[in-house]
């Protein structure tokens, strides 16, 4: 009897029923399609924000002393001031080496430019290079892919091209050079020329831009440093920072074992840091704190902007919903009316009118969920220019959010079917 009852409902008040449906659907589409989104969005800001460069530096531990207890910046022919060119590839071994997304190390040394007796800095550095790793795998490094804001003119040096340079832009305007042009570089105390060829200009709207660079055989031939880096500039993908990982920046061993598992376990730029120092011998790893935080700040604003949106939309749901029954009750007031004269009790006329409801939802919210999958997809190319991954547990997440929109948009509705007495509207008074 229940059931038909239930269907005769439901096909008498189609029409209804149908806009009920539609509107949950509009809702739990651009709720699934955000939910979905803010899960898979933070892998896809930060990689979006790594165009814009490091965020932690790699440096010999003995600078970073001095740098730390004088205020001093050692020499760079200081006992101990480099790392070993060979430790670069224990990078993405890690335990977070998926996350490293580039690096590219540095050996920087003043040179004096031309005949003029000019000094300027000589930057040695992988350009585009293929380094394998102690796993056997091949990772893509270098400035080219780490520093992709740079403006060139003309072209990008070849790691294996022992004559080429490329030339910062006001270097080169004040110093007359163009592409293609050579130009003599001496080391200070003048022991030995080398012939360059600019194979492009560089425009960064740095301190690169009145620089040389090199590949950093070349820059390690002229400073007779053959495998030494000066430093290593690493982008990473992290977690913004919460507590715990500001105390483990701090002092690791501060924390207990649990909160130490839970931070070395979790991508935090400070654990990331960490473990870059456990795998290159005599290093210190400072994150870009500027960098780090901003990312973890948009990222943050960014997903409380898709969350209140989500809120909004199921709020304009449970209003449209609350409507369109109050208005289902206030014409069918005469059938609730004689239901309950001939006998039918409250609960009974409640849970028929609720199922009408939840049976409205679940169509609406089926048809909803799936078309949010596809706005989500729409998103993630238009924005990230990637696929949003399909995350399993927005499913039960949307599953209560669309019980919960019905239930508070039926609230007024109930309202009104207890407050009905059946001698008032059967006879008009």
């Amino acid at each position: 009897m229940f059931w038909r009852m239930l269907v005769g409902a439901l096909v008498r008040q189609r029409r209804r029923m149908l806009m009920v449906a539609l509107t949950i659907a509009l809702g739990t589409s651009l709720s699934t399609a955000m939910l979905n989104v803010m899960l898979d969005v933070g892998d896809k800001v930060n990689r979006e924000l790594k165009a814009y460069g490091a965020n932690i530096t790699v440096i010999p531990k003995s600078a970073s002393v001095l740098k730390d207890l004088y205020g001093i910046e050692a020499g760079p022919g200081a006992a101990g001031q480099y790392l070993a060119e060979a430790d670069l590839g224990k990078i993405k071994t890690i335990f977070w080496a998926h996350n490293i997304v580039t690096f590219a190390p540095f050996l920087e040394n003043k040179t004096v430019l031309g005949q003029g007796g000019r000094e300027v800095t000589l930057v040695g550095t992988w350009f585009d290079h293929s380094l394998e790793l102690p796993t056997g795998e091949v990772a893509e490094t270098g400035v080219r892919p780490l520093k992709t804001w740079w403006q060139v003119e003309g072209g990008w040096v070849k790691d294996d091209d022992p004559r080429g340079a490329m030339v910062g832009s006001l270097l080169a305007s004040s110093a007359g050079l163009r592409t293609g042009d050579d130009f003599e570089i001496t080391p200070p105390g003048g022991a030995g020329k080398e012939r360059l060829t600019i194979r492009g200009i560089v425009s960064s709207g740095g301190s690169e831009d009145e620089q040389i660079f090199v590949p950093l055989a070349t820059a390690q031939k002229l400073a007779g440093l053959p495998g030494k880096v000066g430093r290593i500039e690493v982008s990473a993908i992290t977690t913004p920072e919460n507590d715990l990982a500001r105390r483990a920046a701090q002092n690791p061993k501060s924390l207990s074992l649990k909160d130490w598992e839970t931070w070395y376990c979790t991508a935090y730029v400070s654990a990331i840091a960490y473990q870059i120092e456990e795998a290159v011998a005599g290093s210190r790893a400072k994150p870009i704190r500027q960098v780090a935080e901003s990312e973890g700040v948009i990222l943050q604003k960014t997903q409380l902007l898709m969350l209140l949106i989500t809120v909004l939309s199921l709020i304009g749901s449970a209003l449209g919903i609350s409507n369109l029954l109050i208005a289902g009750v206030m014409e069918r007031s005469r059938e609730i009316g004689l239901l309950k004269a001939l006998g039918a009790t409250d609960g009974a006329i409640l849970w028929q009118n609720l199922a009408e409801a939840v049976a409205a939802g679940i169509a609406g919210g089926g048809a909803g969920y799936f078309s949010g999958l596809g706005f989500a997809q729409v998103i993630g190319r238009s924005v990230f220019g990637s696929a949003v991954a399909v995350n399993a547990m927005v499913i039960p997440l949307v599953a209560v959010l669309v019980i919960l929109v019905i239930l508070a948009g039926s609230l007024p509705a109930v309202r009104m079917l207890l407050s009905l007495r059946p001698a008032e509207v059967l006879h008009g008074r």
